[in-house]
């Protein structure tokens, strides 16, 4: 169990409790598609509420926690199917493709056993560093407004909703989203060396956000109409300021 459980000391005649590894910093959960439903209600309530529960007993979860999960795209067999609150929970998809000739190449010149591995930051750094980029990277009006526009856009029930997305989408994005998309713009700005957002840090960082949070519909599927596809048009139609 993922998140821990209650064990019956013998010898004390009491029972306890027995952490499980979902108590850390940093969570990978390697085909998370292969998780039972169990195991993922116990990760959307970490996720979402930043506390699980042992027994009768609810236990936060220390700050930063951070959960990273990767999912095998191919296989079909085995598999559970993530429900979109879950999948609404995490701040990104990002899709790994092939790698170039180059970087092949040196995958198998590399060497694992010999490469050192030593901590940079602490917990408390990254606290620390997640708040400097916050409060010290400008977010204007303006860039507030382009985000919204991008995420309801994707709604049908929008307005300002395209043709393909009345066709081809069933739920849209999500207020999260929009979290997450101002959060992550801000991240991208103050990693390209600037203190303040502009609408390519939100336009670049779109796909990531939105993909997963958008349900195509049948006829989308039948038609090989990818999510990416559907953001790129709502992206390319929404005004920049």
């Amino acid at each position: 169990d993922i998140i821990g459980t209650r064990i019956f000391d013998s010898a004390l005649r009491t029972f306890r409790t027995e952490k499980g590894p979902i108590f850390a910093n940093f969570i990978l959960a390697d085909e998370i598609n292969r998780a039972p439903q169990k195991t993922q209600s116990a990760l959307l309530e970490a996720m979402q509420e930043r506390q699980v529960t042992i027994g009768e007993t609810t236990y936060p979860l220390e700050e930063p926690f951070w959960v990273l999960a990767t999912q095998n795209p191919i296989e079909q067999e085995g598999v559970y199917t993530l429900p979109e609150a879950q999948v609404d929970r995490f701040a990104l998809k990002v899709r790994v493709d092939y790698p170039s000739h180059a970087d092949e190449a040196a995958m198998l010149a590399l060497r694992l056993g010999e490469i050192p591995v030593s901590r940079v930051m602490t917990p408390s750094d990254v606290i620390r560093f997640r708040g400097f980029i916050t409060e010290t990277c400008f977010v204007s009006d303006a860039i507030r407004e382009y985000v919204v526009r991008i995420v309801r856009a994707t709604r049908t029930t929008d307005s300002s909703s395209l043709p393909v997305v009345r066709e081809m989408v069933l739920h849209g994005a999500s207020p999260r989203a929009a979290q997450h998309l101002l959060a992550l713009s801000r991240t991208t700005a103050f990693f390209r060396g600037r203190d303040y957002v502009l609408p390519g840090d939100v336009k670049r960082i779109a796909a990531d956000v939105l993909r997963h949070r958008l349900i195509r519909t049948v006829r989308a599927e039948a038609e090989g109409i990818s999510t990416e596809e559907i953001i790129s048009q709502v992206v390319a139609k929404v005004p920049i300021p």
